[in-house]
C-alpha cells in the first residue's frame, strides 16, 4: 500500500487530505482539513478496503470539527 495522499471536497467547500502509512500489518490514516489545519488518525488492518478506511478517518474528523465548531 505504500504511502499516498488524496483529497476529498465535503459539503463545506473543505478539502480533506488523506494520507496512507504503512505500519506493519496495519495502516495509519491521518485525514487533514485544508481549512482549520486540524488532523485526526486511525488505525486499520492493512488489508482493509481504502475507501472503508478514508470512511472511518472522514467521520472522526468531522466529529472533532462539529466538537471544535
Amino acid at each position: 500500500m505504500g504511502e499516498s495522499t488524496d483529497a476529498m471536497a465535503d459539503p463545506e467547500e473543505h478539502e480533506v487530505y488523506f494520507e496512507f502509512v504503512k505500519v506493519g500489518n496495519a495502516v495509519k490514516v491521518t485525514a487533514i482539513d485544508s481549512v482549520t489545519a486540524i488532523e485526526v488518525s486511525v488505525m486499520g488492518p492493512a488489508n482493509a478496503a481504502q475507501f472503508d478506511l478514508k470512511q472511518l478517518a472522514l467521520r472522526k474528523l468531522e466529529a472533532r470539527l462539529k466538537r471544535e465548531g
